[in-house]
């Protein structure tokens, strides 16, 4: 039996991911010859929160110091431009029929790593709080949240499914030993190629509600 659901939110629930690259995009404007390799580290790393992605960047892409008003500033900036983006993106295919179905049958949660008091002004503007039991944001680790979600309902980790669509996200659900349905978006990439224990990958969140519903 499935007792919980846990939900990544870009690329999940909302069509968001093209959003966040667009911003990484303006953000590091002022480096033009590096934008192509930041973008390109930003999609191939879907699931890791943008904090730990600017100090990659500018470690391993920029090679330069970023001081810790910099990083401020950065980060600001950053969810000023994906904050009304975000909102209204479109849902992916089936979310929320799939979220008005099942919130009164089994336990959903939200892990990402969107900045949590943003992913909850988020889901707050597109009226969705009622469907979550809690939502979890970085900078929090996501395995983290998933032990807490299985600590606070006593339940055992195979009984759990984390819908996430990127590697990053099995990565969580194997550390926590639960189990993992991946969500592969509209320009799928691959980026589940030779993850092993994946339960199902998926096109949209009507094909996850029928799949729950095979497996009550």
């Amino acid at each position: 039996m499935i007792q919980i659901i846990i939900l990544d939110f870009d690329g999940v629930i909302l069509e968001s991911v093209e959003v966040k690259s667009e911003a990484f995009r303006k953000l590091f404007s002022f480096a033009p010859e590096y934008v192509a390799a930041i973008v390109q580290f930003h999609r191939e790393n879907g699931g890791m929160s943008r904090f730990d992605k600017i100090n990659y960047i500018y470690k391993n892409i920029l090679k330069q110091e970023l001081t810790s008003s910099g990083f401020q500033e950065l980060s600001d900036n950053f969810s000023e431009l994906v904050f009304h983006e975000v909102i209204t993106a479109p849902y992916v295919s089936g979310a929320y029929e799939f979220l008005e179905k099942f919130h009164t049958k089994i336990p959903l949660y939200v892990v990402s790593a969107t900045p949590e008091d943003e992913l909850i002004a988020i889901v707050r503007e597109k009226e969705l709080t009622r469907y979550f039991r809690k939502i979890y944001g970085s900078p929090r680790k996501k395995t983290d949240c998933i032990h807490e979600i299985l600590a606070s309902n006593n339940a055992p980790p195979l009984s759990v499914i984390f819908v996430g669509d990127a590697r990053n996200d099995w990565d969580a659900a194997k550390a926590a030993h639960v189990r993992f349905v991946g969500r592969n978006g509209p320009e799928d990439t691959g980026q589940f190629t030779g993850c092993s224990g994946i339960e199902k990958v998926i096109a949209d969140l009507h094909e996850l509600g029928r799949y729950i519903e095979e497996n009550q």
